[in-house]
């Protein structure tokens, strides 16, 4: 009797709803992210996500299908939330040196402070991006930032400060992997070289160097 009663209350909390889906939804890619990022997709483990959020995986699998769906869920919070701050900044209104700079200074900046953002672009690298083509959502997200780049390199084309012939998706890769770099390699450079590069001093160092490095590329030579 005692195992029917068990079975029969486990079958009750597996099927209950939460009052707050969204809540719950919310909650779920918050820690799938920290274990994605934390244990790359091989080591996370739906069960660990499943009880530090005080839900089953039938749950989870309910949300997103299976684990796979749950890392596409990951990845696109994730390119949703840069992309999301990026098309708040007011770039139409600057010059176009200072809309570069503010682009590249954001990306920067957004890039130090959020390393787990970082660690998940390097997973799905490791698997050659198969998650990311499995998903449209992402690959609208990104195109906005490849427009805002167009539009700031053709008003410093017009004005004549910048350069002809800048490729617009060349100049987004440069931007992210020198913004990119200093966090996916600053545990190596920092034991090889000595130097604390997540000290404020390092960060606005570098900052300033990736800023000039691209707006000299992009800037039209007398």
């Amino acid at each position: 009797m005692d195992i029917w009663r068990r079975r029969k209350a486990h079958r009750r909390r597996v099927v209950v709803r939460p009052q707050d889906p969204e809540g719950t939804r919310r909650d779920i890619l918050k820690i799938a992210t920290e274990e994605f990022a934390e244990n790359g997709f091989n080591g996370a483990r739906v069960d660990r996500i499943a009880a530090r959020t005080h839900t089953s995986k039938r749950m989870l699998y309910y949300y997103f299908g299976d684990k796979e769906g749950l890392f596409i869920a990951v990845l696109e919070q994730a390119y949703a939330r840069i992309r999301k701050i990026e098309a708040e900044l007011d770039l139409t209104g600057l010059d176009p040196k200072a809309a570069l700079r503010t682009m590249i200074g954001f990306t920067f900046d957004f890039q130090s402070a959020n390393e787990p953002f970082i660690r998940l672009v390097i997973i799905e690298n490791i698997h050659r991006g198969e998650h990311l083509a499995r998903s449209t959502t992402i690959q609208q997200l990104n195109w906005p930032v490849i427009e805002s780049l167009r539009d700031i390199c053709d008003r410093g084309r017009r004005i004549g400060v910048f350069r002809d012939g800048i490729d617009p998706i060349d100049l987004h890769m440069t931007i992210s992997a020198l913004c990119f770099f200093n966090v996916a390699n600053r545990a190596t450079f920092s034991r090889l070289f000595k130097r604390d590069m997540t000290s404020a001093e390092a960060l606005a160092r570098r900052r300033d160097i990736v800023i000039e490095t691209i707006l000299r590329y992009v800037t039209k030579r007398r």
